[in-house]
């Protein structure tokens, strides 16, 4: 992703404070995942074109094991929507832009 990505890094430490309040779509992915790759522009068109309030970030796995391991992520690229701080929805595999906007119901 570019600099200018709109989709924004989140870890391990700072995950449970960015879930906490409003909706919140975190894309799982790791720089050697193909797919994973694929998925990052068509997040940052969903991110610009979201509702307002709408935030999206990205985790990268190799990087931060623990959430993962306790959502039991074990494909990625997986999309998890939170509803303040409470999980809505799971998606695995390469999501399209026309499904992520429905569902963030921009």
């Amino acid at each position: 992703m570019s600099d200018e990505s709109v989709v924004k890094p989140i870890s391990d430490v700072n995950f449970d404070e960015g879930v906490q309040s409003g909706m919140v779509l975190v894309d799982f992915w790791a720089p050697w995942c193909s797919p994973c790759r694929l998925q990052g522009p068509i997040l940052d068109r969903v991110a610009a074109s979201a509702k307002p309030g709408v935030r999206i970030y990205k985790m990268n796995v190799d990087e931060n094991p623990l959430v993962p391991q306790r959502f039991q992520i074990s494909s990625i690229p997986t999309l998890l929507l939170f509803r303040n701080g409470e999980l809505a929805e799971s998606l695995v595999g390469l999501q399209d832009e026309k499904k992520l906007l429905a569902l963030l119901g921009a």
